[in-house]
């Protein structure tokens, strides 16, 4: 995948051109999307005096699902490297009623954009958490070992009576442990040996299947952050850790030394990452780069309803909550407070009771760019199936390999499979090529169960094949409309 220093001298043509490495036709919402990409790229270049005036190119993808509305953003948003998030219109409710506050979005963008900064940080102190963590361990397993033989010995020798059958090193509360030979070497003079010694087995995984009881830290949100932007499901999950609001609890925990390395390492390089600094990143990346995605935001219409009665329950309300986030408004979050200026919005919809022209005037005003997904046809699904760098058939044949199966699909069967997923989507709901997952788990069915004793084989998928397993269900219309 192309990396966020590529990004910027990528041309929209580019940018299409990665798109079409997994999302097959739909060529006018990649270009709408590719634009708006590379307006934010230009956008970057720009005086201060004018570059806050530049609004990001918001987009409403009008089609049916299946269709690869998700997959388009989700894509973008990989290749930009930008923080996002996928939220349905639906979940949210106006204020006053129960459910959860649109501003709830924001927040839930700038914690992936903390832990996705935090990952990208942690890679620059992992080697020192490393070793930090080898040390760590090594003081659990030798406890006073290289620094004084007689102090301790006689507490190192009642511990040591406590390890039992199973070989397991127990640490106290001080953390000390038992450990087998190296209370012995210790007593003569070895301690630089005997740490030396274990470090080899450790570092050799010989170690790995001892159990030793490491402490571990139960951090909470700080007190500050409790109530900081937050709404009743916030405040609920800050309430559940106040137990730890003044500071880390720590609780003993009994597993092995390859567990207790990997949850050492956690806390190494959670201690070494400045969080001040990686909120700064993320709330600068988020600001700048971050990428909403709204669907369902037909659902949310006075004219979803189909004309029937009963409660309007707040849906023009979503949307007029909605409108000042789209807008640019300040939101609290427990990292700061975020502008949502030149975030980059994108809202999906099927738009099929419903139309556009439905959404509240200011807030259809503030998606300029409306682009409409087509209807996969028999061919597009031919080339799903084959095409993308993670197409379902390249998924399946990777599967049956690990079997030591060699699954092969004929150009007939690709050509049926084609054209059956496009036939069942046009007599009963349209899915899109959700349709094909469907579709292939009920066509490998007999393949995956016996998979194991196929071991060696070469399983040939043909359009005989596919007519044999499929054609009795596709023709009777009842039975397709719940199998497939």
């Amino acid at each position: 995948m192309t990396n966020r220093k590529d990004l910027d001298t990528m041309t929209p043509a580019e940018i299409v051109e990665e798109l079409d490495k997994y999302i097959i036709s739909q060529d006018k919402a990649k270009r709408a999307v590719a634009i708006a990409l590379r307006s934010r790229i230009r956008r970057k270049k720009l005086p201060d005096d004018i570059r806050d005036e530049v609004s990001p190119k918001n987009i409403i993808m009008i089609g049916p699902t299946g269709v690869g509305k998700t997959e388009i953003a989700r894509r973008l948003s990989k290749l930009s490297g930008a923080p996002f998030i996928k939220v349905e219109a639906t979940k949210f409710t106006e204020v006053g009623y129960v459910g959860r506050d649109v501003e709830s979005m924001v927040r839930d963008l700038m914690s992936v954009a903390v832990s996705m900064v935090k990952s990208e940080l942690a890679e620059n102190v992992r080697e020192t958490a490393e070793r930090n963590t080898e040390e760590h361990i090594l003081d659990l397993l030798l406890p006073g070992v290289g620094v004084g033989v007689g102090v301790g010995k006689q507490e190192n020798k009642e511990q040591a009576g406590k390890e039992n059958s199973r070989n397991v090193f127990v640490v106290d509360d001080r953390g000390q442990a038992a450990r087998e030979s190296a209370v012995g070497d210790a007593a003569s003079g070895g301690e630089t040996t005997t740490r030396d010694k274990f470090r080899k087995m450790l570092r050799d995984g010989k170690l790995d299947s001892r159990e030793i009881d490491v402490n571990i830290s139960q951090r909470g949100p700080k007190g500050i952050e409790l109530f900081a932007g937050g709404n009743m499901e916030d405040m609920q999950n800050a309430l559940n850790s106040l137990g730890s609001i003044f500071g880390a609890k720590k609780k003993k925990k009994h597993v092995t030394v390859k567990q207790a390395r990997q949850i050492i390492l956690d806390e190494e390089m959670e201690k070494l990452i400045d969080t001040d600094n990686a909120s700064d990143i993320a709330r600068e990346r988020v600001e700048q780069m971050g990428i909403i995605f709204i669907d369902e935001i037909d659902k949310v219409t006075s004219g979803s309803r189909g004309g029937g009665s009963g409660p309007d329950i707040s849906r023009e309300g979503v949307q007029r909550d909605i409108l000042p986030i789209v807008e640019g408004s300040k939101v609290s979050t427990k990292y700061g407070i975020i502008d949502t200026s030149h975030i980059l919005f994108i809202a999906a919809g099927a738009f099929h009771i419903s139309k556009p022209s439905d959404l509240i005037p200011e807030l259809q005003g503030r998606f300029p760019i409306r682009v409409e997904l087509e209807d996969l046809t028999s061919a597009d699904f031919c080339r799903i199936l084959t095409e993308p760098e993670n197409a379902i058939t390249r998924q399946y044949v990777e599967l049956m390999r690990t079997e030591d199966v060699e699954l092969i699909f004929t150009e007939g069967a690709i050509q049926r499979l084609g054209s059956i997923a496009a036939e069942v989507n046009s007599r009963t709901e349209n899915i899109g090529a959700r349709r094909l997952q469907t579709i292939m788990e009920l066509l490998l069915d007999e393949v995956s169960f016996t998979a194991s004793d196929l071991a060696g084989q070469t399983v040939t998928v043909t359009s005989e094949y596919v007519d044999e397993r499929l054609a009795g269900i596709v023709m009777n219309q009842d039975l397709s409309r719940y199998i497939l």
